[in-house]
């Protein structure tokens, strides 16, 4: 199946509430306690995750309906761009987990529905370039699973792998020349071909063995677990703990600096970070 095209906004909608709903059962479960567990982000624990998480369902929902507002709060947070991240994960934070849940829930729901509500070829104004109604809930879903990653590393436990990873999958590959310019690197002129395996994923709504992108007859190649690549693009996991092939120089590359997220260049994880980790089970 070529991905190429761009996935039906109202389709997309569903996958996204789908993968917030998945979350959100896990943090349903969750003793008070695990709130504070620290997970593999440099000194985030699990409450700073969701609460980034509703913070930007919170910046997203306000680029779409209200453009100059968002506009004035991205040029005051953008005036000291170090540690805005942390900074705004921080304001809820320390919101018991009743009330974080409830701020997440209601911010998600929001903009969900905002966004259906987007005049088809309208661009969202965001931190970077603007981007579509479905980009946006492209990059939502593509947050909510692999910060939802942390979570479950922090709990020791194994999201179940689903469908919804071809949208991670997609911001993956169409983020190829952003990674080689947030490392100041030439962009490769020619497509890339990529090749991710669906075997192990959640049969539903898996329709192909095989998701691609890319000219069949293409000279720099990726292939390999199609988990495996969006565990890389999210930077959730080392390249050295994963099984992707690349042929041709650029490829060996872009494997070693391809991030989804906007911002500055990410650090990753290390390489056997998560060999000692023992999964318990569990579906996000």
């Amino acid at each position: 199946m070529n991905l190429l095209l761009v996935a039906d906004l109202s389709a997309l909608l569903v996958d996204l509430d789908a993968e917030g709903a998945a979350l959100d059962t896990v943090l349903q479960a969750m003793p008070h306690e695990s709130w504070s567990l620290p997970t593999p982000s440099d000194g985030w624990n699990i409450a700073f995750q969701v609460a980034h998480l509703a913070w930007t369902d919170e910046a997203s929902l306000l680029a779409v309906v209200d453009e100059a507002a968002f506009l004035a709060e991205a040029e005051t947070l953008l005036a000291q761009p170090k540690g805005f991240i942390d900074r705004t994960a921080a304001v809820n934070a320390e919101l018991s987990p009743e009330e974080l849940l409830v701020l997440w829930r209601t911010g998600r729901a929001s903009l969900s529905t905002a966004l259906a509500q987007v005049v088809e070829g309208r661009k969202l104004k965001w931190f970077g370039p603007p981007m579509s109604a479905a980009s946006m809930a492209t990059a939502r879903l593509m947050e909510t699973w692999a910060h939802g990653y942390d979570i479950a590393d922090a709990l020791g436990v194994r999201p179940v792998p689903t469908a919804r990873l071809r949208h991670v999958a997609h911001i993956g590959v169409r983020t190829r020349d952003f990674a080689f310019t947030a490392n100041k690197l030439e962009v490769p002129t020619e497509e890339f071909r990529i090749e991710l395996d669906t075997a192990g994923l959640d049969a539903a709504g898996v329709s192909s063995q095989e998701w691609v992108w890319g000219p069949e007859g293409a000279a720099q190649r990726v292939s390999g677990s199609a988990l495996d690549f969006c565990l890389l693009v999210t930077q959730r996991r080392h390249l050295e703990d994963l099984d992707l092939v690349s042929v041709g120089t650029q490829a060996a590359r872009w494997l070693t600096i391809a991030q989804t997220f906007a911002g500055p260049v990410g650090g990753g994880r290390a390489a056997g970070q998560f060999a000692q980790q023992q999964p318990e089970g569990g579906n996000l």
